[in-house]
């Protein structure tokens, strides 16, 4: 290799180098088709052996991922929550779905988007991490805790919220004998996209 060849190939790695090691440190998209958000919704008062137990699917509308600088932020269409429920009729799923939706709950004609932004991320081991970060949902923004598993751009995960902290009061029927626990459970399945 001449002197000239040499000098060109160095100029090239200074150029290329830096664009690939910041490639390696970009946020990654969130694949939407391939990542999952389910949330329980868990009964109780007197009666609720009468009640319902409800499964959400949540669609992921968008989001980044950050391995090199741990980090995530996402967002939610909460117009196209799913209500999923398999224990009841079409005639009952489409009424849960109505209430799930409008003013009662997550009043989605005034609030349509569900926003994550991640503020911390702690490792607790190979694989394992908690996540902090703050969740905006009806018109309300307040901190909530994600356990982690996973790696190379695929995760899974879960947390609890409760309902009332976001000004949501838990559905009720019958005069309070059943009824919905403020407790939510959300799990979640994120993969990045290549």
């Amino acid at each position: 290799m001449n002197v000239q060849d040499r000098c060109f190939a160095m100029f090239s790695a200074a150029l290329v180098l830096p664009a690939v090691l910041w490639a390696a440190d970009a946020p990654r998209e969130i694949d939407p088709q391939k990542s999952v958000m389910t949330v329980r919704v868990f009964k109780s008062g007197l009666f609720s052996a009468f009640g319902h137990e409800h499964e959400i699917s949540v669609p992921i509308e968008n989001g980044t991922l950050n391995e090199s600088a741990p980090s995530v932020e996402l967002a939610v269409d909460a117009r196209k929550m799913r209500v999923m429920d398999k224990d009841v009729s079409e005639k009952d799923r489409a009424e849960i779905q109505e209430t799930m939706l409008g003013p009662k709950v997550l009043d989605t004609g005034q609030f349509p988007q569900i926003r994550f932004s991640s503020t911390a991320v702690e490792s607790k081991g190979s694989g394992h991490w908690v996540v902090r970060g703050d969740l905006s949902l009806h018109g309300q923004t307040h901190p909530v805790r994600l356990e982690v598993q996973g790696g190379s751009g695929h995760y899974r995960g879960t947390a609890e919220l409760k309902q009332r902290a976001f000004g949501i009061e838990p559905v009720s029927v019958g005069g309070g004998t059943v009824k919905v626990k403020d407790e939510l459970r959300v799990e979640f399945e994120i993969v990045a996209k290549p």
